[in-house]
């Protein structure tokens, strides 16, 4: 897929790595100023240096904690700065827990917590501040990065269930409140993802939830994880110029894992 983003300035946040470089890289791919934001800054520099190097765009990275409004600000204020104007934000930092697969009876606070401040909190405030200048400049396009667990409720899973929940219907509210102003708000659900994490985790031969990630494939009409370029080509799909009546819905990227019952019963 091609889409004609020169001239346009994003943020992606979450950037370092996974989902959200693939994305950053697909928009440098396609013409945008991309920044890379990230909590881990050495990583995020080596992200956005080697995009620089191999796209034909400008990458520059940013340190960026979602969860610490006075960054955020200060984030936002250095691309307006430097660039002008900001015209894509991609809300991809999040996380998720692996320690505590657990009921809700026995999942720790602090672990619930810390979920939500990154994955629903954190994307409010970066929303907040970008949408200010989109507004200003009446135009923008936001894409929030949920997940199938926000549609439909995963066990063992809590906070990141509520979570990307939030997500969905935050996303909604963003579409009906900025859409008169010319900002289109729309999300992706990815469903599993084939990333370096999960890679180590779920589908190397001996990693650790291996036998649970079987059964969840099973379940997965294509039979697969999708690999990350898959879900960069959806957000693609959503900031593509042509893509300009389009507001307030969430694209499922999930492989036929929502659409139903795969087994007989």
């Amino acid at each position: 897929m091609k889409v004609e983003l020169q001239g346009k300035v994003a943020l992606v946040t979450g950037a370092a790595r996974g989902i959200g470089k693939a994305i950053a890289n697909k928009l440098a791919q396609n013409g945008a100023t991309v920044i890379f934001a990230d909590i881990n800054h050495p990583l995020v520099q080596q992200t956005a240096g080697q995009a620089d190097q191999q796209f034909e765009s400008n990458c520059q990275p940013l340190q960026m904690d979602v969860r610490d409004p006075e960054q955020v600000e200060q984030g936002i204020q250095h691309i307006l700065t430097d660039f002008g104007h900001l015209d894509i934000l991609i809300n991809n930092a999040g996380i998720n827990t692996l320690a505590h697969r657990v009921n809700i009876d026995q999942f720790p606070l602090a672990e619930w917590q810390q979920i939500l401040d990154v994955d629903l909190t954190g994307l409010f405030t970066v929303s907040q501040y970008a949408s200010r200048p989109m507004i200003a400049q009446q135009q923008g396009r936001i894409v929030n990065i949920a997940s199938v667990a926000g549609l439909v409720p995963l066990r063992l899973q809590c906070a990141f269930t509520a979570a990307k929940a939030g997500v969905v219907n935050l996303t909604k509210a963003m579409a009906i409140e900025l859409g008169s102003n010319g900002v289109l708000v729309n999300g992706v659900a990815p469903g599993s993802v084939l990333t370096e994490g999960t890679r180590k985790l779920f589908y190397s031969d001996d990693a650790k939830f291996r036998q649970s990630m079987q059964s969840l494939l099973d379940h997965i009409p294509l039979g697969r994880p999708a690999e990350t370029e898959e879900i960069a080509h959806a957000v693609l799909f959503l900031v593509a110029p042509e893509s300009s009546y389009i507001n307030g819905h969430v694209l499922v990227v999930d492989g036929g894992w929502t659409a139903g019952y795969l087994r007989e019963f």
